[in-house]
């Protein structure tokens, strides 16, 4: 069979928070040398707490990476599969041009009106069928704040999508959506798989407001066939959630594996082939689509804390940065983070989080705040990986994924100590875009998609976990916790003046 397969050649495109790349892959799943592109970019933010993307200028980029590995490739492309992130929106018009910016999962603005919700939807019923939360993360709670905010923008919006919808119906001439991208958005019954009129009848959406839910092939139209040649003919799938592809490219799909996944934002995930369990409060379930159920947790805060303290503090270079953060011992510092400057999604699911650093003295420099904002980070990893262990008790195997974690010198063992549990590393950095172009490759030749994707781990790189540092990192977990709840209490004092 896979011999069979040697011809084929997949387009994978990955659409993330902070970058977009895209490159051929052979009917083996293995990267074509010289075919991978990249264009980074970065979101639009305020104080405000506006996260948010141009979805023309975005476009264009897109547009013109896919030029750039048209101009790469040899001979006819087979399929295309996609890779974006989770939980966009925005509006388009009758014409199908936008009508808004595509807010992200890191915007914050929705906060007061989530809080509404929680009295006006079950949000127990409402996370059992959705598998999602009334929290700003999730479209279901920006739609609400767009049509008081925007009320404008909601008169002349004649369809709600994700960003990558939008981009296909551009492409193809045809608005739809994928069982995955719409399980993503708290506006769709993940167990039914059909959008959830209990909600959407809450925020006045109709169904035909909505994109039609479809995981079937698209064609290329005309102009963008003349275009993209080599990519005329391909069968170009609906985008697949990035946290899905991600597990797909890193080898975790099975319940005896999860990914822990840092890039911009953190995840730990677990795929499996089968029926959706029942979500426990502070984790979330979506779907790669109707045979495959993913299930975990998030963080807003990633390798997004990390940039922003590289931004605003004084920081001796690279490599010696590192070396200076390997040096300082597990929780010596003093400093004690609660890192969720994106707000916070798992655990908690509060709507209006922010970041806090205590301990600070005289003496701390940048170094010292770096190292405990992995530690913390890697600490709240921890608790995230305990809930998922409820869910999928089965799990043995954490693989280690994501830009972040993968590049920073020594991150992997802070995690590592903080889980308590040995970590392999997957290999590919670009997982989501590998994962793309398996599930891609999966659709067209038919085979079972764990025979692509589930490899043999034990070869690769790991780490094991240091028992004296785990204690102190359940240590700081426990004090981060108690900060927690003091800050809570000193915002609802905030609140009821």
């Amino acid at each position: 069979m896979q011999a069979a397969n040697a011809g084929l050649t997949v387009l994978a495109l990955d659409i993330g928070s902070s970058s977009a790349r895209a490159g051929l892959f052979d009917g083996t799943g293995q990267l074509i040398e010289g075919t991978l592109h990249r264009v980074p970019y970065r979101l639009e933010t305020g104080a405000e707490g506006r996260a948010e993307l141009d979805p023309l200028l975005l476009t264009g980029w897109i547009e013109e990476l896919l030029d750039a590995v048209q101009a790469r490739t040899t001979g006819p492309v087979t399929a295309v599969g996609i890779s974006c992130f989770w939980h966009s929106l925005m509006g388009i018009d009758e014409q199908g041009s936008p009508t808004t910016s595509v807010t992200m999962w890191a915007d914050t603005r929705a906060c007061d009106v989530a809080m509404r919700l929680r009295h006006d939807l079950d949000a127990q019923a409402h996370h059992r069928r959705t598998g999602a939360y009334l929290h700003p993360s999730y479209p279901v709670t920006r739609l609400a704040w767009l049509r008081e905010a925007k009320p404008e923008c909601w008169r002349v919006t004649r369809w709600w999508c994700a960003f990558p919808d939008f981009l296909l119906a551009r492409w193809t001439g045809d608005l739809c959506t994928s069982v995955s991208m719409a399980s993503g958005t708290g506006l769709f019954d993940t167990h039914r798989l059909t959008w959830d009129d209990e909600t959407n009848e809450c925020l006045g959406i109709k169904p035909e407001q909505l994109p039609r839910v479809s995981d079937t092939p698209l064609k290329l139209r005309e102009s963008f066939r003349q275009r993209w040649p080599h990519f005329a003919n391909a069968l170009w799938y609906p985008a697949w959630g990035d946290g899905a592809c991600s597990n797909v490219g890193s080898a975790g799909i099975g319940v005896d594996r999860a990914t822990v996944m840092i890039g911009t934002s953190s995840a730990v995930r677990v795929l499996w082939r089968g029926r959706a369990v029942e979500p426990s409060w502070g984790t979330w379930l979506y779907r790669l689509d109707s045979d495959f159920v993913l299930a975990g947790g998030a963080l807003s805060e990633g390798g997004d804390l990390v940039d922003w303290i590289r931004r605003r503090f004084v920081l001796p270079p690279e490599p010696e940065l590192w070396e200076l953060v390997g040096q300082q011992r597990p929780g010596t510092s003093g400093l004690l983070w609660l890192p969720t400057i994106a707000g916070e999604r798992s655990p908690h699911w509060p709507v209006d989080a922010v970041a806090t650093l205590t301990g600070l003295r005289l003496g701390h420099d940048g170094v010292a705040i770096l190292r405990a904002a992995l530690e913390a980070i890697a600490c709240r990893v921890a608790t995230v990986v305990e809930l998922v262990l409820h869910i999928r008790p089965e799990v043995k195997v954490f693989i280690a994924s994501g830009n972040a974690l993968l590049a920073t010198p020594g991150w992997t063992q802070i995690v590592a100590d903080a889980v308590g549990q040995t970590l392999v590393l997957a290999p590919d950095p670009e997982a989501s875009l590998r994962g793309a172009a398996l599930v891609a490759l999966a659709r067209v030749t038919g085979r079972p998609l764990e025979e692509l994707a589930r490899v043999d781990v034990t070869r690769w790189q790991r780490v094991e976990p240091r028992g004296e540092a785990t204690m102190v990192y359940r240590a700081m977990s426990t004090k981060m916790a108690a900060l927690e709840e003091a800050l809570e209490t000193i915002q609802e004092r905030g609140r009821a003046r």
